[in-house]
């Protein structure tokens, strides 16, 4: 699934909060915000394999809601949405296509790595690929509704997100095409941090 994608999801997840605990509500946004989106700070770096945690963080979030349950603070909370929404993330890439350029063709059989199991997780396709129309459909559906529900800053980023999804759908063949003429070209310093797929047709 597309970042925007899992951006919205998370938020919605914490979204309740606005209704029953409106104090702890921005730590809660702010924090799932931050975990929906930081796994794929690997992109270029081992994407899907060096900041997704499948199994590891869906443990630690188990003891980590006990303490925010027990003490409510904005510290506590704050920091279990941010376990729970990279947890969320490295399970919703499993529902998603493959590692590879063209996901939609079906080639890869790596969706995540689980690093308790020690292997790739494969892809279950249930959104195609990132940037699909079952995919702007997902984030459509979750979004449209947050704008609503949402105020100030979450609704701004639920807004951005709509924005980049909508985009990133329209040109989503269209940048692996021109990924490999971009990456193919790159100093051989960096070569090391531009993902095999990105470089080859």
């Amino acid at each position: 699934m597309m970042l925007p994608t899992h951006a919205v999801i998370g938020l919605a997840v914490a979204a309740p909060l606005v209704v029953f605990y409106p104090d702890l509500a921005p730590a809660a946004l702010t924090g799932i915000l931050v975990g929906s989106l930081g796994p794929d700070l690997d992109l270029y770096a081992g994407h899907r394999r060096t900041l997704h945690y499948p199994t590891g963080y869906a443990l630690l979030a188990l003891p980590l809601a006990a303490v925010a349950v027990v003490v409510p603070t904005t510290m506590t909370v704050g920091v279990t949405a941010a376990i729970v929404g990279a947890a969320i993330h490295c399970q919703l890439d499993r529902f998603g296509g493959g590692l590879e350029l063209r996901p939609w063709e079906g080639t890869s059989d790596r969706a995540v790595y689980d690093h308790v199991r020690g292997r790739w997780r494969r892809p279950k396709r249930w959104v195609r690929y990132d940037g699909s129309p079952e995919d702007l459909m997902l984030l459509l559906s979750i979004g449209l509704p947050l704008l609503v529900v949402l105020e100030g800053p979450f609704r701004a980023v639920v807004a951005v997100a709509l924005v980049v999804g909508v985009v990133y759908v329209g040109l989503r063949r269209r940048l692996a095409t021109v990924a490999p003429v971009v990456f193919g070209h790159v100093p051989d310093r960096l070569e090391e941090y531009v993902p095999e797929r990105y470089r080859t047709q």
